[in-house]
């Protein structure tokens, strides 16, 4: 696919035409199953990039953070806002730091010395960042596997786990009422086509409303997840569960690359054929599971990642120091007179 003639397409006349970007893009590249090497006939295409902040950004009262396209799926981070994430060595951005010369689109000067500036944002909170994200993509593939094999009883049980986890995050966020507000509990069904369900007792006095929408509206979405399991389109489902189990040991990689080797690969070409296998479903049993070598490649790539850990040669965080000295660098050149015009001309070298 010719990326750049797509990008010149009226459905992304906003890179051009809006006044955040445009000539203030300092980077723009891949992103997702593109960058990856893993894209099919049926990926759609990510843009990511940066650009920098308007001089009232950072001298005024504007804020800005990121621009988003979801037509397009197209990501564009503020300059300060990407430093913010890439010094936590969040996956999703540190991706943009290593992409292969030809997925990137737009490059300037500012551009390619913030490339030049990774080792920066290389530190052992990658540890916490990719491990972190590769745990939450197998519980997220775990819990769908379990929803979809679980008895009606025993998936009410997990509904009204889920449900309680969230009142006491609720405790949190709502300082108008106690545990004692309401009592959730599974009782022999009143649908006569369910053996149990979840039952709700719920006593409230001047509760705020929007509170009180704002409860009911998350537990719902738990329930309501939960009550597709007998309409799922399994096909569409295994699919993307199969996406899910590939990301996850694509994060483990990424994750080695930086802590043995102090470098972002974002492209696996060199890993492409497990992570294929993976996405085509080649370690998926035929009633949705995962077969048992998957769980060992996992458990695997657990080990190497805790080993990565401790033998790890990367400072615990980053300088920052000669980060501040760098966001400032970058931030003076984003308000001198002239400097946009400047990187107008120099996007394409």
């Amino acid at each position: 696919m010719n990326f750049r003639a797509l990008m010149m397409t009226k459905e992304y006349d906003f890179l051009r035409t809006n006044e955040r970007l445009g000539s203030r893009i300092i980077l723009l590249g891949l992103g997702g199953s593109h960058a990856y090497g893993t894209s099919n006939e049926n990926s759609d295409v990510d843009f990511r990039g940066v650009t920098l902040s308007l001089p009232s950004d950072l001298l005024g009262l504007t804020r800005f953070e990121q621009y988003e396209d979801r037509q397009t799926d197209t990501v564009i981070y503020s300059f300060n806002k990407i430093i913010r994430l890439l010094l936590e060595c969040n996956p999703n951005t540190c991706e943009l730091l290593g992409l292969d010369e030809d997925q990137y689109l737009i490059k300037t000067r500012l551009g390619q010395e913030l490339i030049d500036h990774t080792d920066l944002f290389l530190t052992k909170r990658a540890v916490k960042s990719f491990g972190g994200y590769a745990g939450a993509q197998l519980r997220r593939l775990q819990n769908a596997i379990a929803r979809d094999n679980m008895e009606q009883t025993e998936r009410e049980r997990h509904i009204l786990t889920s449900v309680k986890n969230a009142l006491y995050d609720f405790n949190r966020r709502y300082g108008t009422f106690s545990n004692g507000s309401i009592r959730l509990y599974i009782d022999e069904a009143l649908n006569p086509e369910l053996e149990t369900e979840i039952f709700v007792d719920a006593s409230y006095t001047h509760l705020p409303l929007r509170d009180y929408e704002g409860m009911w509206a998350t537990m719902s979405n738990v329930v309501r997840d939960y009550d597709k399991i007998g309409k799922r389109n399994k096909k569409k489902d295994d699919n993307h569960l199969n996406k899910h189990a590939m990301h996850l040991l694509r994060l483990f990689m990424m994750a080695f690359d930086i802590l043995e080797h102090g470098q972002i690969r974002t492209n696996r070409r060199g890993d492409l054929e497990l992570l294929m296998k993976v996405r085509q479903g080649g370690f998926q049993k035929a009633d949705g599971t995962f077969q048992a070598e998957f769980y060992e490649i996992v458990a695997d790539y657990e080990r190497r990642l805790e080993e990565a850990a401790e033998n790890c040669t990367l400072p615990d965080g980053p300088d920052m120091e000669k980060v501040e000295a760098f966001v400032e660098y970058v931030n003076r050149k984003s308000i001198e007179t002239g400097t946009v015009q400047e990187m107008f001309y120099e996007r394409y070298i």
